[in-house]
């Protein structure tokens, strides 16, 4: 569909950038294998030294919400996001002692601050970092993990997200209710948080 609007919310949202190594890949919270799966692709392949998975509990249940994929190979009593994250990592051949866990963020936001003060704690300050995350949280991402780390360079590396049926991309969210939900939810979510996160970090920022 050639109209400017689609264009430009497509490239705002779907950012995807050619990776480079880095000193770190990064992962944000959540309950689909494929963002681990992706980052341990990324370790083997020499892309970073460490991976820091991320997440706590749902904010809303206050427990890990399940396994959304995969169920037949990822299937044990996970407590939190970061432990089935960090399970997928050694599933796929990751060394644990390359891993570095925070378990304790239940948002985007906290997923980056604690990402931080993990790192912190290590004496890792890293310059450059991978993140992996879906496709359509690239922007989400991108934004609070630059707030946390403001003097990293970032590449984001996206996973495809699928839900009922079909998957959700940079071509085709406009032709469904259900991409143009996830989509301009992103859109408009990140106006308000945006204007939060800023607020709050703007003196340390300017």
């Amino acid at each position: 569909m050639n109209i400017r609007i689609i264009e430009d919310i497509t490239n705002f949202i779907f950012v995807e950038d050619i990776l480079e190594k880095s000193d770190v890949i990064m992962i944000p919270g959540g309950s689909y294998p494929e963002l681990p799966e992706q980052a341990a692709r990324l370790w083997e392949n020499g892309y970073a030294p460490i991976i820091v998975p991320s997440g706590g509990v749902s904010v809303k249940t206050g427990k890990f919400n399940g396994v959304k994929s995969k169920r037949n190979i990822y299937h044990k009593d996970y407590l939190t996001e970061c432990d089935f994250y960090t399970d997928v990592l050694t599933i796929n051949n990751v060394q644990e002692e390359k891993i570095i866990g925070e378990n304790r963020s239940g948002s985007t936001a906290e997923n980056a601050r604690f990402t931080r003060q993990v790192l912190d704690d290590k004496g890792i300050s890293p310059k450059t970092a991978i993140i992996c995350c879906k496709n359509f949280h690239a922007r989400r991402c991108l934004m609070f993990y630059q707030f946390a780390f403001p003097n990293t360079k970032f590449y984001i590396s996206s996973v495809p997200y699928y839900e009922k049926g079909h998957d959700i991309n940079r071509d085709n969210w406009y032709k469904t209710d259900t991409g143009l939900n996830r989509v301009l939810g992103e859109l408009a979510r990140l106006g308000n948080q945006f204007n939060l996160e800023f607020l709050s970090l703007k003196d340390g920022l300017l």
